[in-house]
């Protein structure tokens, strides 16, 4: 049996080249081996303060973006969370089991909490637990995660085995899936942080949306190590960054990328990427001004009918297992 997958992205400002080569590049290669279901997660997008219109429209964009970069919705699930009310009711389901002693170690809400003070939500405390609940309510296999949210799906695969435990079999507990490549993308303007929309300098990020013009730019910009030789070598992180890039976008081996830029410069290097870079996002922007509203409209309302095909049942157990159903009866 195919197993599933479930991931899903914030519609919080742009969508830039380290989620890509970190993320939807991944989704892309595994849809064709899983049954896939991506989600723009709007929901969790509400932890912070957002503009309304804004959001709206962020969120579609995002969704133009899911399809843009190769996500097919033929053999895909792509909707919008909200559209699915499971996902909030299980989320209350789960907080009766969650422990608030799990959710003050996570490392992301430290850390966003640390930056906002006295104006954290409740919401991003608890912003764990409705991940989990996305993740569960699709009897989800693996989940396709980086290095900074491993935590959070470990407190996924806690609740799952403990609700499991005090309320029968209802969830399946799901497995990381961790890409060997890619991961990891850094920033341009300081390569010990990863790349960013939320960067301090706005050229440390290239976004996908980026005219050519301002990719040049960022790429002009980028910082480098001491030394001149162009070899991968973790050692030299902001060299590194930039080989790591250029072998993601042109597929070119370690090797090769290496050998095509033996003898030259920085200033080589980095005019080569940024070129490479303009062409690679090319076809990405182009689809993404060529989707219809409609076409989004009518790709959505398949997505969220999908996605209900599984959570509603989901949801329903629930409801039986922790005595909800039928209360009135």
């Amino acid at each position: 049996m195919t197993k599933r997958i479930f991931s899903g992205a914030q519609p919080t400002g742009n969508v830039h080249l380290g989620n890509y080569l970190g993320a939807l590049r991944n989704w892309v290669a595994l849809q064709t081996e899983y049954e896939s279901f991506y989600c723009i997660v709007n929901l969790h997008a509400l932890t912070t303060p957002q503009d309304p219109s804004l959001l709206a429209e962020k969120t579609r964009d995002l969704a133009r973006i899911y399809l843009a970069c190769g996500i097919d919705p033929k053999i895909s699930t792509v909707f919008i969370q909200s559209d699915v009310h499971q996902h909030a009711e299980l989320t209350w389901i789960l907080n009766g089991i969650a422990r608030v002693s799990e959710l003050e170690r996570m490392t992301q809400y430290k850390d966003k909490s640390r930056k906002q003070e006295e104006n954290v939500s409740v919401g991003l405390f608890d912003y764990p637990v409705l991940m989990a609940a996305d993740i569960l309510l699709y009897q989800t296999d693996l989940v396709p995660v980086g290095n900074d949210q491993k935590q959070h799906l470990e407190l996924t695969r806690d609740l799952a085995i403990r609700f499991n435990r005090d309320y029968g079999e209802t969830f399946k507990v799901p497995e990381p899936y961790i890409p060997k490549v890619g991961a990891r993308i850094m920033s341009l303007s300081d390569p010990l942080k990863k790349m960013s929309k939320s960067d301090d300098d706005p050229n440390g990020c290239v976004m996908l949306m980026d005219d050519d013009a301002t990719i040049q730019r960022k790429f002009k910009r980028a910082v480098t190590d001491s030394g001149t030789d162009i070899k991968f070598d973790e050692s030299r992180p902001a060299i590194n960054n930039l080989l790591e890039i250029f072998h993601l976008i042109t597929g070119k081996s370690q090797q090769e990328v290496e050998a095509h830029f033996a003898g030259q410069g920085y200033a080589q290097l980095k005019s080569q990427l940024a070129e490479a870079t303009v062409e690679f996002l090319r076809p990405i922007q182009q689809r993404v001004r060529e989707i219809t509203d409609d076409e989004l409209n009518r790709i959505l309302k398949v997505g969220r009918d999908k996605a209900e095909e599984i959570a509603a049942p989901t949801l329903r157990q629930v409801f039986k297992n922790v005595g909800l159903a039928g209360a009135n009866s």
